[in-house]
Parts: C-alpha cells; structure tokens; sequence
C-alpha cells in the first residue's frame, strides 16, 4: 500500500507542478505581448497596411474587414490580431480549426458575437468542409445557414448575425481553399522571419 501511496503523491506533485507551470507560461506570454503598435517589433509591411485599413473602417464608420496572416510559427500572428482588438476597442473571441468539429460549434460561436466583436480563428486550414462553408455567408453577407432535418423534409433557417471581424491564422496557407482566402477582404499578409537586428530588439525589450 506504501508504495502505491507514494506513486499517488508524486503524480500528484507533478501534476501540480505542470499546472504552476502552464499558469506562470500565461502569466508570461500575456506580460511580454506587446499592447501597442510601438511595441512590436518587425512586420512593418502590414503593420502600415493594417493601420490604414482600420482607419479607413473608422472613418466610413464600419467594422474592419477580415484577415488572413500566414507563415512559420512565432512570428506574431496572435500578437497581430490581439493588437487590432485593443486599437479597435473590442473584445476578441479566441477558437481554433480543429476545435470548431460540427457546425453546432460554429453557430454557438458566432450567435454569442456581440456587434464589432472580433473573433481569432488559428489553424484554419484545419477547418471541417462542411463548416467551412457555413463560414463563407457569415463573413460574406452576416448571415448564418442552418439545415435543419434530412432529405425532402429538411429546411433552412437564415439567422442574422452581429457585425464582426474574422481575423484568421494558419502556418499552411496552400490548405487554405481559394473561396476560404478569397472572403479575406481585408487582406492575405505572409508575415516575415525577423531580420537579426529585430531580433535583438525583442530580446533588449
């Protein structure tokens, strides 16, 4: 019985310690994510791009168009779309592609928008089909298709939407579908390896 006992502590104590850790990680990615435009370093291609594309949202009194960013891991692309919510104003929603499994998933996530509110897709290339095409009149005309029933019997319910921002993420574009990318009226940015004197910038700050 002892030993058994002391097996139980100790996955527990490693449990507990993974736990500490995956808190102080947070605490740590939230601490070093830059909270202002100033503050992130690199990219300045779209971050000049972006910046004109929200006041232009602004000064025709419209929520911003969706975007795509793409490249290799690390590179910002969260950070991006966490620094178009703060200078925008409004709450971002955050979900992944492998985590919208059923189009049930995907309508709980969009009816819960509030209007303006921005929701972060990462991994979209890893977008079910069907719910994929669910997707394309919720960005296109903010409406929502629900099929409800099977065969002759079935119908379709249109639910109208919130206005929001669907800035997406994926680190392999070419599975991105062409009538996926093209809904990206904002615009499609590929973010760039940082050059060595970015890099030592991020680490000084």
């Amino acid at each position: 019985m002892k030993p058994m006992s002391r097996k139980k502590d100790k996955k527990t104590a490693n449990s507990g310690v993974e736990k500490t850790a995956n808190i102080g990680d947070s605490f740590l990615d939230q601490t070093l994510r830059p909270t202002r435009w100033d503050e992130y370093i690199g990219q300045k291609h779209i971050k000049d791009n972006v910046k004109i594309l929200l006041k232009a949202a602004e000064e025709r009194g419209h929520i911003p168009e969706h975007i795509l960013f793409y490249g290799p891991p690390g590179l910002g692309k969260t950070t991006l779309a966490h620094l178009i919510a703060k200078e925008t104003g409004k709450q971002m929603k955050i979900t992944s592609g492998p985590a919208i499994e059923k189009v049930g998933d995907l309508a709980s996530i969009l009816t819960n928008l509030s209007s303006g509110d921005i929701l972060f897709i990462d991994e979209i290339h890893r977008l079910n089909k069907i719910v994929e095409e669910i997707l394309y009149p919720a960005m296109e005309s903010g409406v929502l298709d629900i099929i409800i029933g099977k065969g002759p019997s079935a119908r379709t319910i249109q639910l109208d939407l919130p206005p929001f921002t669907l800035i997406a993420a994926t680190t392999r574009v070419a599975l991105v579908s062409s009538p996926l990318r093209s809904r990206f009226s904002g615009g499609v940015f590929r973010l760039e390896f940082y050059s060595n004197k970015e890099i030592a910038e991020i680490v000084r700050r």
